[in-house]
């Protein structure tokens, strides 16, 4: 195996696959990068069984050939590469791997290329395309809002729902619920899978070309894989029942609270700061006569407060939240203003979007002392 390709192609599809190299591996083989060239294509694949990416440049292949070398390493190595081109050749007898870039010479051991678990393409039986910014803004309006405790798997994840032309993409930790919907050019037939967040997380990392392309998902009982540019992802799906997420959301509210977004953002976080170091890093909103009072309060750090003018619709309310909550929802919203709806201190609240019924946040408030 004999190749020469532009460097920086090379560590973008390094740091695309090293994603998946695992951490901890059950083998020593999954500890590293697998790379294939033929046809003047070098593709990079890496694995850990949950979660899998494929990545392909093109290369001058001067000798097609195949080998696993340690993903930890040559993220390094390359990166740090001075010349623009990077020349690689592997000695099948000593199986070792001589990297080289203008004055630079490594020579890296290699891993029984015939002991990874090649990624297939998957053949699911049931597969859409869907633009790159629809799925992008599905992912980042609700993966937030995903559990980390892995004991509840089903609350690790992002509910896909598909049905015919309608998408949506709910999240949930108990605590708070984020739902975003889209149509889909073309599609019939109807989908109900649970994806990995951080799966969804890695889309989001890799899905940056500002040109909109199209993303072809395909769907099994318990696998799903994503295939974009020159990008293949799969990953396994979470078994379980996820909530009826429509019964969290109220009916109705009884206020309703106009808020500019970026200023509301700035003063819970300020605020937040003596709350932080509390357990459920708490603030209080206080809704009356056209401005929102944001204060918290640790009795061993001390007390903070600011006031931002809003426009009320309904009556007056007080109400606590975790302030990661709020701040969570700001920072992946667009839009200058936002509505903050509530009905009274202990039920659920909402934030939506102006003249945008696709998305709705539903937090639950946190009951204090008077």
């Amino acid at each position: 195996m004999k190749f020469t390709c532009p460097k920086n192609a090379l560590v973008q599809a390094i740091q695309i696959v090293s994603k998946a190299v695992s951490s901890k591996p059950q083998m020593p083989i999954l500890s590293g990068i697998y790379f294939n060239a033929n046809e003047n294509i070098l593709e990079l694949q890496a694995t850990d069984y949950e979660l899998g990416i494929a990545c392909k440049i093109e290369a001058q292949i001067d000798e097609p050939g195949a080998i696993v070398l340690s993903g930890r390493y040559m993220q390094e190595v390359i990166r740090r590469l001075p010349g623009e081109e990077v020349r690689l050749e592997f000695n099948r007898e000593e199986k070792i791997v001589n990297i080289t870039s203008n004055t630079a010479d490594f020579t890296l051991l290699s891993l029984p290329a015939n002991e990874f678990p090649v990624i297939q393409p998957m053949t699911g039986n049931m597969n859409f395309t869907i633009r790159d910014n629809i799925l992008r803004d599905l992912v980042k309006k609700t993966v937030f809002s995903c559990s980390n405790d892995e004991a509840r798997p089903v609350f690790t994840g992002c509910l896909l729902d598909v049905n015919n032309s309608e998408v949506t993409m709910a999240a949930t930790n108990t605590h708070r619920l984020s739902v975003k919907k889209e149509i889909l050019d073309e599609f019939n037939g109807s989908i109900k899978i649970i994806i990995p967040a951080k799966v969804l997380n890695e889309l989001l990392r890799i899905m940056v070309s500002e040109i909109p392309t199209n993303v072809k998902v395909n769907c099994s009982y318990n696998q799903i894989s994503f295939s974009f540019d020159n990008v293949y992802l799969t990953s396994r799906l979470i078994e379980g029942q996820f909530p009826d997420y429509k019964r969290v959301i109220p009916p109705e509210f009884k206020t309703n609270v106009k808020i500019h977004t970026h200023d509301f953002l700035s003063a819970v976080d300020r605020v937040s700061l003596i709350s932080r170091a509390g357990e459920y890093n708490i603030i209080r909103l206080n809704f009356s006569e056209g401005k929102v009072l944001i204060s918290s309060n640790n009795p061993d750090i001390g007390k903070a407060e600011e006031t931002v003018p809003v426009s009320i619709d309904g009556p007056d309310v007080t109400i606590a939240f975790n302030a990661k909550y709020v701040t969570d929802v700001l920072k992946n919203i667009d839009g200058e203003e936002f509505y903050f709806s509530l009905n009274q201190s202990l039920n659920p609240a909402a934030v939506k979007l102006e003249n945008d019924d696709t998305f709705t946040y539903i937090v639950t408030p946190v009951r204090t002392a008077q």
